[in-house]
C-alpha cells in the first residue's frame, strides 16, 4: 500500500494529503461563511436586538475571529506544532457551532407555545458562548492550514506549492459562494416542535455539520502528513529583540553615545545581525500597513449595515454577488487588466493598486447611501384624520410609531382618530392570528414587520402570539413579528409586501363563526409595498468587491515579496490584525457618530476612506521596495567570511599553543 501510494504521488505530481487538507478547507469556510451569513438576521430577528447592537455584536465576533490568529500562530510554532493545533481548535470550533444551532432553537423556553422564547437570557448566553469558541477555533487554525499544506510539498515542488496555494484560495471562494446561497434558503423555512418559526437551527446547523466533516476529514489524512515539529516561535523571537532594541536606546539615551543608522541597530550587541536586518524589513512593511484597518471597516459591513439594509427592500436577493464575483474579477484582473495597464507603460506598483482599490471601496460606499436615500423617500412624520369606514386610505406615509386616539363611538362603526406617523425601525412583514369577540373595531398597521392594535371595545380584548389582553379603549404596544402571511381565527390571510401598511376593519356586523366570515372584514391599504428591489445593491457590491481584489490580492502579494524568508507567517498575523482593527474601528464610529440617518453613516465611512487612502499614498511614495533574498544572502555572506576568519584565527591559535608544547 505505501508503494503504491508513493506512485500515485509520483505520478501526479502532489502530494496526496493536500487534498485532504483542501476538502477541509472548503467545509470549514462552508461552516464560517453559512453562519455568518444569517448571523445578523439572527440577532434582529430571533434575539430581538436594534440594528444598532446587532451591528455591534456581529462586528465585535469578526474583530475576534481575526485576533485569535495571532494565538493560534504561537501555539503551533511553540509547543503543538500545526497539525495538533488545527485538531485541537477545530473541535472547539465545531462544539461552538453545535451550540450556536441549539441556542437557536425556539422550543427550549417557549413554555406557553406561542412561538416566541420565554428566557431570552438563555439564548443570549448561548449565542454568546458559540460566537467566542467559534472565533477562538476559526482564527486560531487561520495561520496554520495554509501554512501546514505548504509544508507537504518538497523543495523541487515549487510550482506545484504555487498552484496548490491557488487551489486553496479557490475552495475559500467556492465555500464562501455555496454556503451564503444555501444557509438563507435554510433560514427561509419554517420548523419547531410546538410553533413554525424562521429555522435558525437549521440555518446553522448545516454550518456545524460541515465543520464535523472537516474535522473528520482532516484525520483522515493524518497518516500521510508531513508534519514539521515546532521550531520556536519566530513571533515571539522578533518581539524580544523590537523590546531589547527599546530598552537599550532608552538606557543609552545620552548624548554622549553616538546615534546609529537606524534604531534597530540598537540590538546588535544581543541579537545576531541577520535577524535585526530581517526585523527591519518587517517592520517597514508594518508600518505601511497602519492606515489599512479603515478598507476593512468599509469592507466588512457588507455582512451588517448592507444586510440590514436589504431587508428593507423588495426581492430575495441574496449576498451571493462578493464570492461569484471574486471567481470572476480575479483572473480578469491577472491576465487582462494589468498586462493591458503594463503594455501603456504605466508604473502600476502594487502600493499604487492598493491605494486605487481603497478609492473603489469608498465609491462603494457612496452608491450605498444613494440606495438609502431612495430607501428612505417616503420616510417622513405626517399626520392625518383619517375615518376607516370611507376607504380612503392615506398617501405618503410610513407605518405608525405613535398612536393617538381622538374620539370613539362604541354604538357605530365610524371611530376618528388620528395617526402620527414616523419610522420604526426596518424589518420585514409579518404574520398574525386573532381572537375576536363580536361587535369590534380593530385596525392593524404594519410597518415593515411592526403591528399594533386598538381596543375599541367596552370590554378586554384577547390577542395571540405574545399581545395578550388589551383593557378597553386602549391600545397594545407595538410587537415584531416575522415575514410571512397574515391571517386572523377565521383563517383569513394575506400576502404582505415589503414596506406595506394596511388597516383592516372589523364591523359590529362581524360573525367569527361563519364560514365565510373573512368576507366581512375590510382592508384599507394604507401604503403600497416597497418596490425598490434587492437588485440596486448590485452596484455597491461591485465596486466593493473590485476594491477587494485591487486591494487585498496585491496586498498579500506585496506583504508576502517583502518579508524574509522566516517571517512570513509574522506579516500574516499583522495582515489579519488589520481586518480586526478595522471591525474594532466600526464599532467605535458608529457608536461616537450617532447619526440619525443611514445614508449619512455611509458618506461618513467614505469620506474616512479616502481620508486615510490619500495618507498611504503618501506613505506610499516614500517607500523603496527591497529584495529581502537578496538582503539575507548578503548578511548570510558577511557571516560565513566571518566565521572563515575566526576559523583561520582558532586555527592560528592552536598552531601557536602546539608549537610552544
Amino acid at each position: 500500500m505505501c508503494l503504491l501510494l508513493c506512485v500515485q504521488v509520483d505520478v501526479c505530481g502532489y502530494p496526496l494529503s493536500i487534498f485532504f487538507i483542501v476538502v477541509n478547507e472548503f467545509c470549514e469556510r462552508f461552516s464560517y461563511y453559512g453562519m455568518r451569513a444569517v448571523l445578523v438576521l439572527y440577532f434582529r430577528y430571533f434575539l430581538k436586538w436594534d440594528d444598532d447592537l446587532a451591528t455591534s455584536i456581529y462586528h465585535t465576533f469578526i474583530a475576534l475571529c481575526y485576533l485569535t490568529p495571532i494565538l493560534g500562530a504561537i501555539v503551533a510554532d511553540s509547543w503543538l506544532g500545526k497539525f495538533k493545533t488545527i485538531v485541537y481548535l477545530s473541535i472547539v470550533y465545531t462544539v461552538g457551532q453545535v451550540v450556536m444551532a441549539v441556542s437557536a432553537i425556539h422550543d427550549i423556553t417557549d413554555t406557553d407555545r406561542d412561538g416566541t422564547p420565554d428566557n431570552m437570557t438563555f439564548h443570549v448566553a448561548m449565542s454568546m458562548v458559540g460566537l467566542f469558541l467559534i472565533a477562538l477555533g476559526t482564527g486560531g487554525i487561520k495561520p496554520c492550514v495554509a501554512a501546514f499544506g505548504g509544508d507537504q510539498f518538497e523543495d523541487h515542488q515549487e510550482k506545484q506549492r504555487s498552484t496548490f496555494f491557488s487551489i486553496f484560495y479557490l475552495s475559500i471562494n467556492a465555500g464562501s459562494l455555496l454556503s451564503t446561497v444555501i444557509t438563507p434558503i435554510l433560514r427561509g423555512q419554517e420548523c419547531g416542535i410546538h410553533s413554525q418559526q424562521k429555522c435558525y437551527p437549521l440555518a446553522f446547523g448545516v454550518p456545524a455539520a460541515l465543520m464535523v466533516v472537516a474535522l473528520i476529514v482532516f484525520i483522515m489524512g493524518s497518516g500521510m502528513y508531513n508534519k514539521t515539529a515546532p521550531k520556536g516561535n519566530i513571533m515571539l523571537e522578533v518581539c524580544k529583540c523590537i523590546g531589547f532594541a527599546i530598552k537599550n536606546r532608552f538606557r543609552h539615551r545620552s548624548k554622549t553615545f553616538p546615534k546609529r543608522e537606524h534604531w534597530m541597530d540598537w540590538a546588535d550587541e544581543k541579537y545576531d545581525k541577520l535577524l535585526v536586518a530581517q526585523v527591519k524589513m518587517v517592520l517597514k512593511v508594518l508600518f505601511l500597513y497602519i492606515p489599512l484597518p479603515m478598507f476593512w471597516t468599509l469592507f466588512d459591513q457588507q455582512g451588517s449595515r448592507w444586510t440590514l439594509q436589504a431587508t428593507t427592500m423588495d426581492g430575495n436577493f441574496v449576498r451571493t454577488v462578493n464570492p461569484i464575483l471574486i471567481l470572476a474579477l480575479v483572473p480578469i484582473m491577472d491576465s487582462l487588466v494589468y498586462p493591458l495597464i503594463k503594455k501603456c507603460h504605466l508604473n502600476f506598483t502594487p502600493l499604487k493598486r492598493m491605494t486605487v482599490g481603497m478609492l473603489i471601496a469608498a465609491l462603494a460606499f457612496v452608491a450605498a447611501a444613494l440606495l438609502q436615500l431612495q430607501i428612505d423617500v417616503s420616510m417622513y412624520i405626517y399626520t392625518h384624520t383619517y375615518t376607516p369606514h370611507t376607504h380612503t386610505p392615506p398617501t405618503h406615509i410610513h407605518p405608525p410609531h405613535t398612536y393617538t386616539l381622538l374620539q370613539l363611538q362604541i354604538d357605530v362603526s365610524m371611530y376618528i382618530y388620528t395617526h402620527t406617523y414616523t419610522p420604526p425601525p426596518h424589518t420585514p412583514c409579518c404574520s398574525y392570528r386573532l381572537i375576536y369577540p363580536s361587535k369590534v373595531f380593530l385596525t392593524c398597521c404594519f410597518a415593515l414587520s411592526y403591528r399594533r392594535f386598538v381596543n375599541a371595545l367596552g370590554s378586554p380584548l384577547n390577542v395571540t402570539l405574545g399581545v395578550g389582553d388589551i383593557a378597553p379603549l386602549s391600545v397594545s404596544n407595538y410587537s415584531l413579528v416575522p415575514q410571512g402571511k397574515g391571517g386572523a381565527s377565521c383563517l383569513y390571510s394575506k400576502e404582505l409586501g415589503f414596506g406595506s401598511a394596511f388597516t383592516l376593519v372589523i364591523p359590529s356586523t362581524f360573525n367569527i363563526g361563519s364560514p365565510d366570515c373573512w368576507q366581512a372584514i375590510q382592508v384599507v391599504e394604507d401604503i403600497k409595498p416597497n418596490t425598490i428591489h434587492m437588485g440596486w445593491q448590485i452596484p455597491q457590491y461591485f465596486l466593493m468587491t473590485a476594491g477587494e481584489v485591487v486591494f487585498s490580492v496585491t496586498g498579500l502579494e506585496f506583504s508576502y515579496s517583502q518579508a524574509p524568508s522566516n517571517m512570513k507567517s509574522v506579516l500574516q498575523a499583522g495582515w489579519l490584525f488589520t481586518v480586526a482593527v478595522g471591525n474594532i474601528i466600526v464599532l467605535i464610529v458608529a457608536e461616537a457618530a450617532q447619526l440619525p440617518d443611514q445614508w449619512a453613516e455611509y458618506i461618513l465611512f467614505a469620506s474616512l476612506l479616502v481620508v486615510v487612502c490619500i495618507v498611504f499614498a503618501v506613505m506610499s511614495y516614500f517607500y523603496t521596495y527591497t529584495d529581502p533574498a537578496e538582503i539575507e544572502a548578503q548578511f548570510r555572506h558577511k557571516g560565513s567570511d566571518k566565521k572563515k576568519r575566526d576559523s583561520v584565527v582558532e586555527q592560528h591559535n592552536q598552531d601557536v599553543k602546539q608549537s610552544k608544547m
